[in-house]
């Protein structure tokens, strides 16, 4: 992918859905018996993983022909069947982590594996609560990383302190409750992405909900219609864009505005983004999924240090927060942030590495980053970066590149992965720059 300065952006521009939710509704449409009708879906690689293993577990499914509506037919969890191969989840972590959960309480015997990337990253955090539930699971290094031998078996209730402040522990923990005997409790030190919880009793799902503490009680789900929101995440690719971009108004429609999602507008609004509107389309409910419109345009940013509580709402935005931060006056600091370091690169070495293929002068800690942000026309340098196949780090580069000098050019390799939570990027990203 090249990319060269971009224009002025202006428009209405809609993202596609949400990623984490599309996991979910596949998940639980899945698990449940009878009918499910989503729409909003997102068809990338990472969620047709999820869709192809629930087919080969004997789920009846049909896309429309623009792939964002689809119908699930299930049997219900009781009726899954083994599958007569491996599943393959690809670069998906999210679908690994979360089917570890639901396959654990199942009556068969399931093989789960993924790509080279995916086959590094860390699955004890999942494999080890699960088996403290009963769970019948094996791997190398005694289940650290795929590919998994999963036994299903019959599960227990337990309490769980989620250490790892991750909501995909705490899905799969909650997923393997719902065919557990006796109620599964998980306890958070800070409040993660909150979607299974939200979108469970919209299935039938049995769920308490008090502070950091969610209890989920043995449930038989049953079909439903639900509407896939645009994913925040996607999203914040193009606030970024308005922000940096002399001139702009761009307004994005129908994103989600989950609370437990949005922490990267209370950071740029510490940056002094004064340019951002939020106009929700829905009143705030803690069962449902909310969204609205996000308008943007032009602001000259502030460097901030952020804080570590801040981080794990923000964990999948860092990438583009960085591409802000070179473009803030004064210097950024990003600590509490090393899960960065388990993701599908070490995204703390990619981003401080295309940094400073671009001139930003940046450090490398353990835990973070922080950037000397150079100002709302930064002399930024052309030349070739490595996203490392990582597809956060592509597309915040390409959104850091439009701010190039018109005579310099940005190559970024290894954007094939961009498909895995953003297809269609390129295009939209072009049609914006362009305007």
């Amino acid at each position: 992918m090249q990319v060269r300065r971009g224009h002025r952006v202006s428009g209405n521009i809609r993202v596609p859905g949400d990623k984490s939710i599309s996991h979910r509704s596949l998940i639980l449409g899945g698990m449940a018996s009878g009918k499910t009708v989503v729409t909003g879906f997102l068809p990338s690689d990472d969620c047709l993983r999820t869709l192809s293993a629930f087919s080969r577990l004997g789920v009846q499914i049909r896309q429309q022909q623009d792939e964002t509506s689809l119908e699930l037919v299930s049997p219900g969890f009781t009726g899954l069947r083994e599958p007569d191969s491996i599943l393959d989840f690809g670069n998906s972590g999210t679908a690994s982590r979360l089917m570890c959960g639901v396959l654990a309480g199942t009556s068969f015997f399931t093989v789960m594996t993924g790509d080279d990337s995916l086959r590094k990253r860390p699955m004890k955090r999942v494999v080890d609560p699960l088996s403290m539930m009963g769970a019948k699971i094996d791997g190398p290094g005694s289940g650290s990383r795929l590919p998994l031998a999963v036994r299903g078996t019959a599960l227990n209730g337990i309490s769980f302190l989620n250490a790892h402040k991750s909501a995909q522990v705490k899905s799969s923990i909650l997923l393997a409750g719902l065919n557990a005997s006796g109620p599964t409790t998980v306890e958070e030190p800070v409040q993660t992405r909150d979607h299974t919880e939200r979108l469970l009793p919209l299935f039938g799902g049995k769920v308490l909900r008090e502070g950091l503490r969610t209890t989920v009680y043995p449930s038989r789900l049953t079909g439903t219609e639900m509407h896939v929101p645009g994913d925040f995440s996607s999203a914040a690719f193009f606030l970024a864009l308005g922000l940096l971009t002399p001139g702009s108004s761009l307004t994005l429609e129908g994103v989600g505005l989950n609370p437990t999602r949005t922490g990267f507008l209370q950071v740029l609004e510490a940056m002094k983004a004064r340019s951002l509107r939020i106009l929700p389309s829905t009143p705030p409910s803690l069962e449902s999924e909310p969204y609205g419109n996000i308008h943007v345009g032009f602001s000259e940013l502030e460097g901030i240090d952020v804080p570590p509580e801040w981080i794990p709402n923000i964990i999948d935005e860092i990438p583009i927060l960085a591409a802000c931060a070179a473009c803030a006056r004064g210097t950024t600091t990003i600590r509490g942030a090393s899960e960065l370091r388990v993701k599908e690169s070490d995204r703390i070495r990619g981003i401080v590495s295309a940094l400073q293929v671009l001139g930003v002068p940046c450090k490398e800690f353990p835990d973070g980053l922080a950037i000397d942000g150079l100002g709302p026309d930064p002399r930024l340098t052309g030349g070739t970066i490595d996203s490392l196949n990582d597809h956060r780090i592509a597309m915040s580069m390409a959104v850091l590149g439009s701010r190039l000098p018109e005579s310099e050019i940005l190559t970024i390799r290894g954007t094939d992965f961009v498909s895995t939570s953003f297809p269609g990027f390129s295009n939209l990203f072009n049609q914006v720059v362009a305007c």
